[in-house]
């Protein structure tokens, strides 16, 4: 199917060039088709490469149910930090970087991508209210998407693999405290 090579040609692209020098064109003359039928589907380059991580499944993670908050959480930065140690994760830091040098990137990401982490650890901290581990306002506080800000942070700055104890750490040291305690506290 030709989306599925075109999208298959810009993650090629992306691995050898980056997202600065990808172009439309390039895309094309990999998936041997036209800038125009590139174009009927995708407005620019930044929609081309998310679709091409959607595809992919890169951007998706499955909300773990172990039956605890904490297991739940580590389970869930674990298969975030799995999917960030793969070929496409490094893809995927470049383009987090590039946010900073592309307003229309910036933008889509944030619209199409940034909720795929805190959409998820908000399933599992729903599970938590609904148990009884956590009150219900953490779920609309700053608090929620903690963990997964700060696993980000970490393969941002450090790249992946993430290491187990340094999930945990994120977990018991600063995610736990912070979402157990009342909203007073700061």
């Amino acid at each position: 199917m030709l989306e599925n090579a075109v999208l298959a040609a810009a993650r090629d692209e992306l691995a050898e060039v980056g997202y600065a020098d990808l172009t439309m064109e390039r895309v094309a003359a990999r998936a041997r088709t036209s800038k125009a039928v590139l174009y009927r589907r995708w407005s620019g380059r930044a929609e081309l490469v998310v679709d091409a991580f959607r595809e992919r499944g890169i951007i998706e993670v499955d909300a773990p149910d172990t039956g605890a908050l904490r297991t739940d959480v580590i389970a869930l930065l674990r298969q975030i930090s799995a999917k960030m140690a793969t070929p496409l994760g490094g893809i995927l830091r470049g383009l987090l970087t590039e946010m900073t040098r592309d307003p229309e990137f910036s933008a889509l990401i944030r619209d199409r991508m940034h909720h795929v982490g805190p959409a998820t650890v908000m399933g599992v901290l729903e599970r938590a209210v609904e148990r009884g581990e956590v009150e219900r306002w953490v779920l609309g506080s700053r608090r929620a998407t903690v963990a997964t800000d700060l696993l980000r942070n970490e393969f941002l700055l450090f790249g992946a693999p993430i290491d187990d104890a340094t999930i945990i750490d994120i977990v018991d040291e600063v995610y736990l405290p912070l979402v157990l305690r009342p909203p007073g506290d700061r």
